[in-house]
């Protein structure tokens, strides 16, 4: 899943963006209001970790812009911030955001968090995925299939998690880009490919990722 951090204080991100990472996710940063837009309306991103306090503008003002725009719906907004008072966090969500969370905090809450927005569009009451055999554990970062733990890179772990929770649905390989990648990343690479063969060699099924030709990837089902 692909987040964007919208922060300005370059410790904090730093430390945020490690973490996600390592926990799996990609990760793009905006350091204002101003970069925050242009990187939204170029690339599709699954949450939004948002600050208040921004240069060039506020972020009760950037939620609102958020959920006005076409895509809107379709992200996440958690609210990280300073701001502690009872009607800042009545008016976080009532401007859109889908949660709060109030600095300092511990990273395991904030990834608990963010774990639990992005299961409303896969469908997920909790925080293991399962499709067939195949068994996904986002919070110890563990796969398997019958039984077997899958020895998954981060990026083999972000495409299983997105087809698992998109299952018989076919995902074209710009969307995996978009969605399991930051944007470093040459959009003319063949690592989509490349990574899908490597996941499929790992579950060591015949055919449980499909190529639709000219289309995508789809997970079967019935795994």
């Amino acid at each position: 899943m692909r987040l964007l951090v919208v922060e300005d204080e370059e410790d904090l991100v730093d430390a945020l963006k490690v973490g996600l990472v390592r926990a799996g996710y990609a990760v793009d940063v905006a350091y204002d209001v101003g970069q925050a837009e242009e990187k939204l309306q170029t690339n599709d991103y699954d949450l939004v970790l948002l600050d208040l306090n921004l240069p060039g503008g506020d972020g009760f003002d950037l939620c609102r812009s958020i959920r006005r725009a076409e895509y809107g719906n379709a992200v996440r907004i958690l609210m990280v911030t300073a701001r502690d008072r009872l009607d800042d966090r009545v008016r976080g969500l009532d401007e859109g955001a889908d949660d709060y969370l109030v600095k300092p905090f511990a990273f395991p809450e904030l990834l608990a968090r963010v774990r639990a927005l992005l299961r409303r569009d896969g469908g997920g009451g909790t925080a293991v995925l399962e499709v067939g055999q195949l068994r996904l554990d986002t919070a110890r970062f563990e796969a398997y299939r019958a039984g077997r733990q899958l020895p998954l890179t981060p990026k083999e772990f972000g495409v299983l998690h997105y087809l698992m929770t998109r299952p018989g649905h076919v995902i074209s390989s710009e969307e995996l880009l978009e969605h399991v990648w930051d944007e470093h990343t040459d959009p003319f690479t063949n690592t989509v490919r490349v990574t899908v063969g490597n996941l499929r060699r790992k579950l060591g099924v015949e055919g449980l990722i499909e190529t639709v030709i000219g289309k995508g990837y789809r997970l079967r089902e019935q795994t």
